[in-house]
């Protein structure tokens, strides 16, 4: 193992990846054993044991108080962002998370969001109405309770809207790992969406505050259409985007999807206001 080592750490410091499973570095042994000219008789369990001795590898806990824990092995160093990702394959960070990934925020965030996507479901085939909408709103709104924690980090496990990976994108972490993530556009969707997966409404317009000068509209409409939401959000979006100040020239085109309905920018409002232009109810005083 000594004579192999120097030709582990190669392979290992050339891949695009820090974080791995057992099972993953089971897979890299028995595909390498060959040309390391490792015996038969050397498991993954011993290659753990020599490269957290000999090399670089540590170990990250994963714990929760009502659901399987899991442990992750580090080759060398790995972002929070990479660890939480690890949890379910083909997840992407979204919401609050990709917020500060995308610079719309200074707040260092505690709460990790990753977006697991659903099996595909038939969309309601009836009619939205103004009591229907009014129920729906009239609660809180449903907070994911998957949650799980690394060190100080708090990671929340959604299960979100089949829409095939839709405008999520790879960035690189400080760590050097690539990480997907909702891309801009498809990031203020969401968190108007899910205000309270961004830290509230107010988190939320701050958020658009910051990418008033990134923002594609032509990019934001095309995502809208295909996530082909039920309920009318580019009423929520549009009025956002004009309290962040952005030129009616932009707005406008949300505006000009239609307003049929009155809608509602969180749910569970008490206090509210009432917008007529995008026909929107608000929180007072906001």
């Amino acid at each position: 193992m000594l004579a192999a080592a120097p030709a582990i750490y190669t392979f290992l410091d050339g891949m695009n990846k820090h974080v791995f499973t057992e099972g993953e570095l089971g897979v890299i042994l028995s595909q390498n054993r060959a040309t390391w000219k490792i015996p038969d008789y050397f498991n993954k369990s011993r290659l753990i044991s020599f490269l957290a001795e000999a090399g670089k590898l540590s170990t990250a806990e994963i714990v929760s108080e009502h659901y399987r824990s899991a442990t992750r092995y580090i080759w060398g160093t790995a972002s929070p962002f990479a660890i939480a990702l690890s949890l379910r394959s083909s997840a992407y960070l979204s919401h609050g998370t990709a917020v500060f990934l995308h610079g719309l925020t200074n707040q260092i965030p505690k709460v990790l969001y990753i977006n697991k996507e659903q099996s595909t479901k038939p969309r309601p085939t009836s009619a939205l109405t103004p009591e229907a909408l009014a129920r729906a709103f009239s609660g809180q709104q449903r907070r994911s309770v998957y949650t799980f924690k690394y060190e100080n980090w708090t990671i929340v496990l959604l299960s979100g809207k089949n829409t095939g990976r839709l405008e999520v994108g790879p960035i690189a972490a400080d760590t050097g790992e690539p990480i997907d993530v909702t891309r801009l556009e498809r990031t203020l969707i969401d968190i108007t969406v899910r205000p309270a997966y961004a830290g509230g409404i107010y988190q939320v317009l701050e958020a658009y505050k910051a990418a008033k000068d990134r923002l594609s509209v032509n990019t934001l409409m095309a995502t809208l259409k295909k996530l082909d939401y039920v309920y009318p959000y580019h009423q929520a979006i549009g009025f956002y985007m004009e309290r962040a100040g952005y030129e009616e020239s932009r707005t406008e085109r949300l505006l000009k999807l239609g307003t049929s309905l009155d809608f509602y920018l969180a749910h569970g409002i008490k206090d509210r206001e009432y917008d007529s232009k995008w026909r929107l109810f608000y929180p007072k005083g906001f």
